[in-house]
Parts: C-alpha cells; structure tokens; sequence
C-alpha cells in the first residue's frame, strides 16, 4: 500500500485496486497516515488535560472527553462494524456494561417503554430493576422465534442480542428492525458474540451496535473494554454526553492492546470458529450431551436464519450434561479448557452456568468457549473429559 494513496474513511485507499478482505481490514483498521519515523500504531496517551491556551475549542481538551488513542481505536471498531458507511460514530467505554448502559440509559425516559430478551446476558435483570426504578417499563420476550414482535408496540428502544448468552438462539435482526422503525422505535444489537467480523448490525437495518470489547473482539482475556457504534447523530450525542456525565471511559493502556489486538482478530476469529463447529461435531455423538447449540451446525434450530445474516457463527458452543455434579466433574477434569466466566478468547474456556444464578439453565448447562488451541488437542481433552466424569 503506497503512502501516496488516499485513505476513503472505510479502510480502503483510492490507488490500492481492490476492496479489502475481513483480514486486511482488520489489521489496518484504524491506524493514520504513515509518518517517517513514527511507529506504525502510536503508543498510548496518557493525559489527564492537554495545552488548552485561548478558545476551549479543539479536538482534546479534558481526558474525560477525548484522547487521541481512543480516537485510533474508535476509527479502527467503526471500519470494522460499518465499512464505507458515512455518518457513523463509534464511541468506547470502560467495559461492555458501560456500554450497554450508555444506551439504554441516555435514551429512555420515565414513561417509556422498552423490550429487552428475556434470555439474554445475565445481568439483565439488575438492568430491568434500575430501569423501573426510573419509571421505563420493561416488556421481555425470548430471543428464538422473533418472539420481541409480539411486545414491540409503542416501545421507545428493543434491544436485541443475536446469538443470545448463553443459549445461542438467533433472531431475524432485519425483519425486527422493520418493525420497529416502522413506529419510531430505535433497535439496538448486542454483537458480543458475533464479532463484527461474523454480523453487522448496522447493515441489517439496527441503529446502534454494542459489544463488550472484553471478548473476543481483544481476545486474550486481559482488558475490559465496551463500545458503541450508531448511525443516529442525536442518538450518538446523547450516549456520548452520558459518557461525559458518568465518566465510564477506557484508560489509554487498554485501548491501544485493544486496537494492537484487533490485528490479529480474522485469524483468531477464523480459527476459533471452525474448532467451535469441529467440537460441536464431536459432542453431537456423545449419548450424555444433550440440547447442544451451535448456530453453525445445519440441525441447530437457528441455523437457517444466522446462514442468511451472520457471515461466521462463533466460537461459543452450549450444551448440558445429565446432572450438576457431572458438570462440575467435567470441569474439572479438563486440562486445556479454563473455568472461567468469560468468552471469546485465545484459551478455551467453559463454565456451569447455573452457578450464577441469572439464567434460565439446567444445572448441568454448560457454555463452552473455543480458543486457538490445535483442534484436534481441544476435542481429545472434551472427550477425554467427558470419560473420566462419566459416574
């Protein structure tokens, strides 16, 4: 790539003859022009205010507001979530809660009315509780089956999340973007799971994307990082003004190995994705797994609609094994699978979800997060696993 080409604001220059892939995209998201001298991805900035001499006018003023790593990071998500889209505002935060709370809380008002899945992540329902505390009337519905139509009117803000946490189910983003739009009703997409590399929200009609950057989006497990991307200017302002008042912003450090990290995300993600489905293969012949999920396997009930709206299907897998103590000896006996509560990262990970106590799960439900472990060491471990907590 010339330094002489144009950057177009999509991750694609004028001279550079081709449309980038998934891979080029995502290790030149974000970065500037070339400087003779200058590291590739400047390091962070670590500034609580900056030389504000006159006028407080300028890019950076007050680290509350702005920092100039953030700005590389929120170009490099943007490129990913809506590539070649003018208009479209991406905005980071100190975690995926942030995040999300950014939206629901700088657009709702008493009186107003939002839907929610009723299986979705788990904190949801401390979520729902501050909402009514604050006069919004929360409606929820599963995620499978589109079943959030049913409860949309009159609503202010639906807020999706496709491939649900931990179930796996998948909704028709379009269809209920449709519907909403079609009242006035802003929709919202939790892309977690997906990645912006597996769906774009924003293509399928959503008016903002919202992840927890913590997953598979860094990747190793070691950053708390959330983000918002919306194409509604007023809306935007608002989440952004609410980042203002409540002060949820990333330090420097954590978003450049954000955005380090996301150079490597197609080859992560690429990897992780085809284990997940090899896996899920595997655990479909053992008799002690049943309600596997998987939105990749041509069985799986969500299949058909994440095959026409999702470009990869993920790296998590859920399953349940007969009982909780078989669960928790499973765990257990894995040597290259972590337990922990996170996913999307390089080391595989799995946990009992009924642990938590916030999901509709059976005690022995497992979910299971594929790493860049070599494919046929991960599915040894699983199965051997699985022997050896056999009663």
């Amino acid at each position: 790539m010339s330094d002489s080409a144009t950057d177009n604001g999509d991750g694609t220059r004028q001279g550079s003859g081709f449309p980038p892939g998934d891979g080029t995209r995502a290790v030149r998201a974000g970065l500037p022009e070339p400087v003779k001298h200058e590291p590739t991805l400047p390091g962070p900035v670590f500034a609580a205010h900056f030389h504000l001499p006159g006028e407080a006018t300028g890019p950076y003023t007050y680290g509350r507001d702005e920092n100039p790593t953030w700005t590389l990071l929120e170009r490099a998500i943007g490129e990913l979530e809506a590539p070649g889209r003018d208009g479209v505002e991406t905005l980071v935060f100190a975690s995926g809660m942030a995040a999300i709370s950014s939206v629901l809380f700088s657009q709702l008002r008493a009186g107003d009315a939002v839907v929610l899945p009723s299986d979705g992540y788990q904190v949801f329902p401390l979520v729902r509780a501050q909402l009514e505390a604050y006069g919004v009337e929360v409606r929820t519905a599963p995620t499978g089956g589109d079943a959030q139509l049913q409860v949309l009117d009159g609503a202010k803000l639906l807020w999706i999340e496709t491939p649900s946490n931990p179930g796996l189910d998948v909704c028709d983003v379009r269809r209920l973007a449709e519907a909403a739009h079609a009242q006035g009703t802003l929709v919202a997409v939790d892309n977690t799971l997906a990645t912006p590399l597996g769906q774009r929200p924003l293509d399928l009609g959503a008016d903002f994307s919202v992840a927890s950057g913590t997953k598979q989006l860094t990747g190793h497990g070691d950053i708390l990082l959330g983000y918002v991307t919306g194409r509604d200017t007023e809306a935007m302002a608002a989440v952004r003004r609410w980042r203002k008042i409540v002060g949820a912003i990333p330090g420097p450090m954590e978003a450049w190995l954000a955005h380090r990290s996301i150079a490597t995300l197609q080859l992560r993600v690429d990897r992780q994705n085809a284990t997940a489905l090899i896996l899920a293969q595997a655990l479909r012949e053992r008799p002690e797994v049943t309600g596997l999920r998987h939105p990749g396997l041509p069985d799986d009930p969500s299949h058909k609609i994440a095959s026409q709206q999702m470009r990869r299907y993920g790296c998590v897998i859920s399953f349940t094994l007969p009982t909780r103590a078989r669960a928790d000896r499973f765990l257990e006996a894995l040597r290259l699978v972590d337990d922990a509560t996170s996913f999307g990262g390089v080391r595989s990970t799995a946990e009992r979800r009924g642990r938590w106590g916030g999901d509709a799960v059976p005690e022995g439900f497992i979910r299971l997060s594929v790493g860049a472990e070599d494919p046929e060491d991960l599915v040894a471990d699983v199965l051997r696993a699985l022997d050896e907590s056999a009663d």
